[in-house]
């Protein structure tokens, strides 16, 4: 039985110590980068104080990797309140790391009621899931909007027609 065990440690040390060398067969598999990016426009529904339409278009890039896979995406678009006759303007940024992570982002805005302008600035965080991203947020806006029927506090549900993807796949070693 001793001599059963002893073969079965040296049997496991030899293993170990080719698992060291650089020219094991572990290193000679080829590794590759994965990448994609996507785009398309979006329509999303924006609840607040009031309810807007929102129109624009979106760009997404993802790394693809087994841990901590992460998307980025730029999008810009305007929104409308038919009822107040308000028009508003958004370029933002958000960025996902991990698969069931939030989203975390910042848009620029610009606000109109046709008489008065506000512009400001909107921290957004949200959930994305395939095509669909839910997301609320704050628009800190100028003096002026006080006067513009607009959301302060809002949550908004988008829904990306992804129209084109372009993978990329590089060999690393």
């Amino acid at each position: 039985m001793k001599i059963r065990l002893v073969l079965l440690y040296i049997f496991f040390i030899s293993f170990l110590s080719v698992s060291q060398e650089s020219s094991s067969f572990w290193n000679k598999i080829p590794r590759y980068k994965f990448d994609v990016s996507k785009y398309g426009p979006y329509l999303g529904l924006q609840r607040g104080k009031y309810n807007n339409v929102e129109f624009g278009f979106e760009y997404q890039w993802k790394k693809i990797q087994l841990i901590k896979p992460y998307i980025h995406s730029f999008h810009g678009g305007f929104n409308y309140n038919l009822y107040n006759n308000v028009l508003g303007y958004e370029l933002g940024y958000w960025f996902k790391q991990g698969r069931l992570n939030l989203t975390y982002g910042a848009n620029l805005v610009y606000r109109t009621n046709y008489y008065l302008n506000a512009v400001g600035f909107t921290p957004v965080i949200g959930f994305k899931f395939s095509q669909l991203h839910l997301q609320t947020g704050y628009n800190f806006l100028s003096k002026d909007s006080k006067l513009i029927s607009s959301n302060d506090f809002f949550v908004s549900l988008r829904f990306v027609f992804i129209q084109n993807r372009d993978f990329d796949i590089e060999k690393i070693n």
